[in-house]
């Protein structure tokens, strides 16, 4: 009995002992877990905090990149100055670390904040009184100030220095830069229906319109068309050639504008390189290559042309390219594997463009993979790039000085319009024939071209060949009015084309009548079906 109590005492001691001892770890473990609860929670809160402010960032920089796609936008209207003062106003609001988040559509950090120069060098040109005399320098327009200031700017002043009977104003084409600049700068630019209006609205009679474009592209028949609309509010108004002159037919036309700027760019780049001559800089495998913007306006047979008239010149490692690839022998790989194939082993890349903006900073010299820089390298060639635009050459500001003082003295290159509204003296004059649908076009052996003939009394046809024999009639009107009025339908006649393969083909030609050049009027077609379709038309010089 007593061994089995002592037994019973010595287990029920250790029993003790044993829940003691459990008691005492829960009760650490009960602190433990609550201090790592704590902790858990200061993270959370932390980690809340952070989320919160980061949306918080993103929210703000998200309103600055839409408050630019607003303005990033090609129409003007009147809330257009208020759009671009609250752009300026949320994106200054924001930290640095904001501004790297800001990404839209069309927004980036470097929309303001990129550093293009010192825009308070720049001069506008968009005082008023200008006087009965004026011309207009247009151009498309950089938001690169020192390139605005060089290239654009130089050409302007140019013009004035020439021309001290006149005022010189300043215009732009693309409202996306006018807006860019207006809100990360505070200059205000013309586009060209503010100029036009600033001239009338000042009493200007003489106007003179002189564009920097390239060529006769699309940018410059959007121009011809625009300023027509208020050829009546003067008394002559006339505009000049672009730098290159008329385009001709094929890619064999060149010309002396065209050699002028073959020779100065060329000499340009030759300078900046650091060659004496072409033949130095081929004993050193080094080609050229000079990059436009391209076009898919039957005006990229330029293109064509400049790397003809390179030829003719014996400057054999300079090449033509273009951003857009248009013409297809331009693209950068086919303008890659022409220098590689002539054995060059070094680049030099330079802007054909009158000024050294976006696409030259980015498209062409730019460190991104797609940039013809890059693609370059990527092909094994050295590389280096110029950032130089032509407007910045003497000789190149001295063929548009040339362009304009022949625009003053041709009255025949008058778009205002007469009775007739065609303000051209009896004869026949090549133009472009425009259309809304790639359906009803002008065969493409012709460019895009026409034959415009003008009558003794003023009126006038556009003769044009189309793209086959399907479509049967033309009437001048709507497809509404052509079905009671067939006695007025135009009828068609035989053309025989040729296409750049040397092949033959027969299709419809018509001739179209023309009251006034660039002016959109309504012409209706009647196909091998037997239905009419709407179409609208232009003609311009």
């Amino acid at each position: 009995m007593k061994k089995n109590l002592v037994t019973t005492l010595v287990l029920t001691a250790l029993t003790a002992l044993a829940v003691c001892g459990c008691g005492s770890s829960q009760a650490g473990n009960s602190e433990s877990a609550a201090t790592e609860t704590s902790a858990a929670a200061e993270t959370q809160a932390s980690t809340e905090a952070a989320t919160t402010q980061e949306t918080s960032d993103q929210e703000a920089a998200d309103k600055v990149a839409a408050l630019i796609d607003a303005i990033y936008v090609q129409t003007r209207t009147d809330e257009t100055d208020a759009q671009c003062a609250a752009a300026k106003e949320a994106w200054d609001a924001l930290t640095d670390a904001q501004k790297e988040m800001v990404e839209g559509e069309f927004a980036d950090p470097d929309y303001f904040g990129r550093d293009t120069g010192d825009a308070s060098l720049d001069d506008p040109l968009n005082q008023d009184e200008i006087g009965e005399n004026e011309i207009l320098v247009v151009s498309f327009g950089t938001s690169f100030n020192d390139s605005r200031v060089e290239d654009i700017g130089g050409i302007e002043k140019a013009i004035a220095a020439a021309n001290p009977d006149y005022s010189v104003r300043r215009a732009f084409t693309a409202q996306i830069i006018i807006n860019h600049i207006q809100a990360r700068d505070g200059e205000k630019i013309d586009n060209v229906d503010q100029a036009l209006t600033r001239a009338v609205d000042n009493g200007v009679k003489n106007l003179v319109i002189q564009p920097t474009h390239l060529m006769h592209g699309a940018e410059y028949d959007e121009l011809v068309e625009t300023v027509n609309k208020y050829a009546d509010s003067f008394e002559t108004v006339k505009i000049s050639e672009p730098l290159l002159g008329e385009v001709g037919a094929d890619a064999t036309i060149v010309n002396e504008d065209k050699q002028t700027v073959a020779k100065e760019i060329t000499n340009a780049a030759l300078l900046d390189a650091g060659f004496e001559s072409l033949e130095k800089a081929a004993d050193e495998q080094t080609a050229f290559v000079f990059m436009g913007h391209g076009t898919s306006h039957a005006a990229k047979v330029t293109y064509s042309q400049m790397q003809t008239q390179m030829k003719e010149l014996g400057y054999k490692n300079v090449f033509i390219g273009t951003v857009e690839g248009e013409p297809e022998e331009t693209s950068c790989e086919n303008v890659i594997a022409a220098v590689q194939e002539a054995g060059y082993t070094k680049v030099i890349l330079r802007p054909l463009m009158v000024v050294a903006g976006d696409h030259a900073n980015n498209d062409m010299a730019g460190d991104d993979e797609d940039s013809w820089k890059s693609m370059f390298e990527a092909a094994g060639l050295l590389v280096d790039c110029q950032i130089a635009g032509l407007g910045r050459i003497e000789n190149v500001e001295a063929l548009y000085v040339q362009h304009t003082a022949d625009a003053i003295k041709k009255n025949s290159d008058s778009v205002k319009s007469e009775e007739s509204g065609i303000a051209l003296e009896k004869g026949t004059y090549e133009v472009s024939f425009n259309t809304d649908s790639s359906m009803f076009r002008v065969n493409e052996a012709n460019n895009g071209k026409g034959t415009l003939t003008v009558n003794e009394d003023g009126t006038a046809y556009v003769s044009i060949a189309l793209v086959s024999k399907k479509i049967v009639n033309l009437y001048v009107g709507t497809a509404a009015d052509a079905e009671n009025n067939e006695a007025d339908w135009l009828q068609p006649y035989d053309v025989e084309v040729t296409y750049s393969d040397g092949s033959k083909e027969t299709v419809n030609g018509f001739d179209v009548p023309v009251e006034k050049l660039s002016e959109e009027f309504d012409l209706a077609i009647l196909g091998e079906k037997g239905k009419w379709y709407d179409h609208k038309v232009s003609v311009t010089q």
